[in-house]
């Protein structure tokens, strides 16, 4: 007889994701996962096979968890500005409690020049912060708020390179009052 679960499959997620977040891939060993996930190690293969397939669900996990952050936040905005403010300062601080800076930047550094599928990762989220950006832009642009010297899309593709490269710093020692200065800048360049 089969025995059953004695953990909650998205509760160990998470610890492995915050690892895996914190220390990367190639740093993370299956001990390590297996004493922070508190979970045996036959029950990790059971559950998620090996490392790697691991790893990418932990990617999904942290996806969803920040897709769903952002769009709230940018739902409860009453002006656009304060959408991309909402955004910005989300990549400044982060989410209370995680590492700092974004699994997906980090794995994509670490990793996507070699592997495919999270490459593929990545680029999913990357172009899903796109599409946020440029319905903040419309936004935007329709209530006057923006400038609407550059379409959206293009306006969208630099406020993502912007992001990236803060999501980026805010992992380093760099100090969170210059990035705040970059948002401020950004913002400023985005004006009508």
């Amino acid at each position: 007889m089969a025995r059953s679960k004695e953990f909650e499959e998205n509760e160990v997620l998470d610890k492995a994701m915050k690892l895996f977040w914190e220390q990367g891939y190639e740093k993370t060993s299956m001990n390590e996962l297996v004493e922070h996930m508190g979970i045996h190690r036959r029950s990790l293969y059971d559950t998620f096979t090996d490392k790697h397939t691991l790893f990418l669900k932990t990617i999904d996990r942290f996806g969803d968890r920040m897709n769903a952050k952002l769009a709230a936040g940018v739902k409860h905005s009453q002006t656009a500005a304060e959408a991309l403010r909402f955004v910005f300062n989300f990549n400044i601080n982060g989410e209370q409690g995680g590492p700092p800076g974004c699994m997906f930047i980090n794995s994509a550094v670490e990793l996507a020049a070699r592997d495919e599928e999270v490459d593929a990762k990545a680029t999913g989220s990357f172009t899903q912060l796109e599409e946020l950006f440029t319905e903040i832009v419309v936004w935007g642009q329709e209530s006057g708020e923006f400038t609407t010297e550059y379409e959206a899309r293009e306006l969208a593709e630099y406020l993502h390179s912007v992001s990236a490269g803060i999501r980026a710093m805010a992992r380093t020692s760099v100090k969170k009052d210059k990035l705040e200065r970059v948002v401020q800048l950004t913002l400023r360049m985005l004006d009508r």
